[in-house]
C-alpha cells in the first residue's frame, strides 16, 4: 500500500496530492480541486449540535495503565454513562487522570468497585496481559466489560474468557479505536455497507508507530507483558479485516515479526506483518515502531478496502498532502473519484455500549467478532517466524 513504486496505486497517488505530483501538474496546467490535482469531489459529512446525554447507567474505571483510558471514558460519557469510581494501583496514575477527569471518586480498592450493585460497567487500560483477568473479575461480578486493545495476550487467557463470557452472558468489549473511534472508518463502514464500493475482496491496513523511547513505560518492551507486536498493534488491523470482510470466520495464512532496531530491549518486537483469509474476504496487516519524528503526528495510519466495483483509502491520523487534522476518506469508484471530509462523522460506539448494557443486544461490537480479532492475532503471534 505504499505510495511509492507501486504501479496499480499511481492513480491513488496523484488523487492524494504529493508534493512532487502537485507541483508537476501545476505546471503543467492541470486545474486542482480542494488542494488536489484531477477530477475529485469534495464531500463533507454534517451532524447538528449534540446535546450532552442523560446518565442511562453507572460505570467505573480500574487501571489507567494506557492513556487510550481517557477515550475509553469518553465514548462511554458521549453514550449515557455516568462515571462513578475509579482505582488505579498508582497513586500518579489515579492524580493524573483525576486532574483530566474531575468525575467520579477514587475507590479504595478493587473490590469496592466489583462489590457495588449499581456499577454496571468497568472500563480499562491496566497493563495488558492483566486485562483478561480483570475482564473475567468483572464479569463474575456481574458487571460488563470495556477493555482497552490487546484485551487478550494469550490464547489460554481467550479460553478463559470465551468460558466465563458463556458462562454469565456478561460482555467482553475490546476498544478497537482505530475503527471505534475514527470517524473516517465509521464514515467507511456506511458507505461499505451501503455498496459504495461493490463487495469487499480485500483489506490492506498499516498501523505504523513513534517508539518514544523516553516515555515508555518497564512493561512496555517486555512480549510477556504486552503479548508481542501482533498481538498488541494489529489487533486493530485485525477488527477492521473482519468489520469490512463480514467475515464471520478467519485464519492465519502467514506471519512473521522481529526486533530490527533495539537489541538493548531483546524482548521486544518492532515490526510485524500478517496475511489472513475469511469467509468474507482477505486481508494484509503490517505494523511497526518505525515513524520518524519527522512526521507531525504519532503513526500515518493507513487503511485500503478494495471492492469489486471501487476502493476506499483512509488516512487515519494524517494527510501529508497538507489538509489539516485526521480521519480523511477517498473514495474511487467508476464515475469519479471522491474526498469525504469526515471531522463531523458521529462515533456510536459509545451509545450502542450502552444501550447493549442496558437492552442485552450486540449492537456495539458482536461478542463473536471481538474475541475472534483477539483469537487471529493471538494465534498469528503464535506461528509467526
Amino acid at each position: 500500500m505504499r505510495h511509492d513504486g507501486i504501479d496499480r496505486r499511481g492513480f491513488v497517488v496523484g488523487a492524494l496530492g504529493s508534493a512532487a505530483a502537485v507541483a508537476g501538474l501545476r505546471a503543467s496546467g492541470v486545474p486542482e480541486v480542494d488542494g488536489m490535482t484531477g477530477p475529485v469531489r469534495t464531500e463533507r459529512v454534517r451532524r447538528g449540535s449534540p446535546q450532552p446525554p442523560k446518565p442511562r447507567i453507572r460505570f467505573a474505571v480500574i487501571g489507567m495503565d494506557h492513556p487510550h483510558i481517557y477515550s475509553q471514558v469518553a465514548a462511554v460519557e458521549r453514550g449515557g454513562g455516568e462515571l462513578v469510581f475509579v482505582h488505579a494501583k498508582e497513586p500518579q496514575q489515579l492524580a493524573e487522570f483525576t486532574k483530566r477527569v474531575p468525575r467520579g471518586k477514587a475507590a479504595r480498592s478493587e473490590a469496592e468497585i466489583l462489590d457495588d450493585p449499581s456499577i454496571q460497567l468497568v472500563v480499562s487500560s491496566i497493563v495488558p496481559d492483566e486485562r483478561a483477568p480483570l475482564g473475567i473479575r468483572v464479569m463474575q461480578h456481574g458487571k460488563d466489560y470495556m477493555a482497552d486493545k490487546p484485551g487478550i495476550t494469550t490464547l489460554e487467557q481467550l479460553a478463559e474468557v470465551r468460558r466465563v463470557q458463556a458462562e454469565t452472558k456478561r460482555i467482553y468489549s475490546i476498544m478497537y479505536s482505530e475503527r471505534l473511534e475514527n470517524r473516517a472508518t465509521v464514515r467507511a463502514g456506511e458507505l461499505v455497507a451501503a455498496g459504495a464500493i461493490g463487495r469487499v475482496v480485500q483489506t490492506i491496513g498499516l498501523g505504523p508507530h513513534r517508539i518514544s523511547l523516553n516515555t515508555r513505560p518497564a512493561w512496555f518492551w517486555d512480549k510477556a507483558r504486552f503479548g508481542g507486536i501482533l498481538c498488541d498493534i494489529a489487533s486493530h488491523q485485525a477488527d477492521q479485516f473482519l468489520f469490512f470482510t463480514n467475515s464471520t470466520s478467519a485464519e492465519v495464512i502467514a506471519a512473521q515479526v522481529a526486533n530490527v532496531h533495539h537489541p538493548q530491549y531483546p524482548k521486544f518486537e518492532d515490526f510485524g506483518d500478517m496475511l489472513l483469509r475469511g469467509n468474507g474476504g482477505r486481508g494484509y496487516i503490517r505494523v511497526d515502531w518505525f515513524t520518524p519524528d519527522g512526521l507531525a503526528t504519532w503513526g500515518d495510519g493507513r487503511l485500503t478496502v478494495l471492492g469489486t466495483d471501487g476502493f476506499i483509502e483512509i488516512r487515519k491520523n494524517i494527510d501529508i498532502a497538507g489538509r489539516p487534522g485526521d480521519s480523511h476518506l477517498f473514495l474511487v469508484d467508476h464515475k469519479e473519484t471522491r474526498y469525504i471530509d469526515c471531522r463531523e462523522q458521529p462515533l456510536p460506539y459509545g451509545e450502542r455500549l450502552v444501550d447493549d448494557v442496558l437492552n442485552r443486544t450486540e449492537t456495539a461490537m458482536p461478542q463473536a467478532h471481538c474475541l475472534l480479532a483477539a483469537q487471529l492475532v493471538l494465534e498469528a503471534q503464535k506461528k509467526a517466524v
